[in-house]
């Protein structure tokens, strides 16, 4: 079964474009997949959120709790924001990635970002031979799993995050990375340029609140084969809910429930289940 979403999930990136959303939840990822999406992507900041903790400090054993829970929910193909891999040096990497593949997804990513201010970023060396790990870990598990490799430049504040980006990305690409991915681009030029540099295989591109302007066919024509959102609808859902709890507190009105889903509707999509 894993074999076949995994299979499934790689045709998806041989040409055209397709939408990669993020639910957070059981909830969230049957609508998505009932709404026609034809896969999905965890997200760890909107997971995070949702357990009152900050992006980065969920533990690994929950995370992959949490991965397992929406791989079971799905019949759809899903990509695992497994940050990165919850270790530094690549052997440990290695190791942990056999446990996401163990959860049942057919795709997952392995960023670069240290999560330290003083050192932001792995060094090229350390960072390739992570991906290079995360590689053999897939290929021993004979599953196919596809593997994305991400640069953080642009997210931790790299001051040449493009020239950063192109070059790491190249090196992911060579050390077995299936698919490129530079959160937080946002220029079409340089978007086009990442797609072409590292062509043919398949780029990520991030929409969320910072380019939001961008559609699916604009990115579509830049070449474009998979465009997450992160932790944006999980935002969008956190920025209803904040909204109307500040109108409830502030003002003592109830407006902003009325903009609420209807629960018959809810209750409707899961009895179907």
């Amino acid at each position: 079964m894993q074999k076949s979403a995994a299979a499934t999930f790689r045709a998806l990136h041989a040409s055209g474009c397709f939408v990669l959303p993020n639910p957070w939840d059981i909830g969230t990822a049957i609508y998505l997949e009932r709404l026609g999406f034809k896969a999905l992507a965890t997200t760890s900041a909107g997971f995070a959120f949702s357990r009152g903790k900050p992006d980065g400090r969920v533990p690994r054993d929950e995370m992959l709790a949490h991965i397992r829970e929406i791989a079971k929910a799905t019949s759809l193909p899903v990509n695992a924001d497994f940050q990165a891999g919850y270790a530094d040096e690549p052997e440990e990497v290695a190791g942990n990635v056999q446990l996401c593949i163990e959860t049942g997804v057919a795709g997952l990513s392995i960023e670069d970002s240290t999560g330290r201010s003083d050192r932001p970023l792995y060094g090229k060396e350390l960072a390739v031979e992570r991906i290079r790990a995360a590689r053999s870990a897939i290929d021993s598990s004979e599953t196919d799993v596809l593997l994305t490799g991400r640069c953080e430049a642009w997210l931790v504040g790299h001051a040449d995050p493009l020239r950063t980006a192109l070059d790491r990305l190249i090196a992911y690409a060579e050390a077995g990375a299936d698919c490129l991915y530079a959160p937080g681009v946002t220029k079409p030029e340089e978007i086009a340029h990442i797609v072409k540099t590292v062509a043919p295989k398949p780029v990520n591109v991030l929409v969320s609140g910072f380019n939001h302007q961008l559609t699916v066919s604009e990115l579509a024509d830049l070449g474009v084969r998979r465009i997450s959102v992160g932790s944006g609808l999980a935002l969008a859902a956190w920025g209803a809910f904040l909204r109307a709890a500040r109108e409830i507190k502030t003002h003592g009105t109830f407006n902003l429930l009325g903009n609420s889903a209807p629960s018959a509707d809810l209750n409707e999509l899961f009895h179907q289940a």
